[in-house]
């Protein structure tokens, strides 16, 4: 993609701190840090966000996570650590181009993230779309 900028990033034409690569993953600072230390891990094949990515990238993604969570904490000394990762604009991406978050954590850093809804959902509620959810995964 010719007007990405983490495939500018991939390609070395625009600087970055890179912490971490090998053949199909890239993990450099973020140029806006949340908190000391986030970091970005993306995959070098373009994907607009998990929706479009392959299996095989998939699969190297979490055990990367892992590797960095606990690099990252070492040199940081962070007292915890967000993942998150944000698909399409209406959950926040703002860069297409498949990318996890790796946010440090810290007793003072007044971070506010929510992800608890305000209303506990009934069991014949979370029944029904556990059904429909698990009716559309394709193996």
């Amino acid at each position: 993609m010719d007007d990405c900028i983490f495939c500018k990033i991939i390609k070395g034409e625009l600087p970055s701190a890179v912490i971490y690569e090998d053949d199909a993953l890239i993990a450099f600072l973020d140029l806006f840090p949340v908190s000391r230390g986030h970091a970005l891990l993306v995959p070098k094949k373009h994907y607009r966000n998990i929706f479009d990515a392959d299996m095989e990238t998939a699969a190297l993604i979490y055990p990367t996570l892992s590797r960095l969570a606990n690099a990252i904490r070492a040199a940081t000394g962070c007292e915890g650590l967000n993942i998150i990762q944000n698909n399409e604009a209406v959950a926040m991406q703002m860069v297409f181009h498949s990318h996890v978050h790796l946010i440090p954590r810290y007793a003072d850093d007044n971070i506010k993230l929510a992800v608890a809804g305000k209303q506990q959902a009934s069991g014949d509620q979370l029944a029904e779309m556990a059904g429909k959810i698990k009716g559309a995964i394709i193996l």
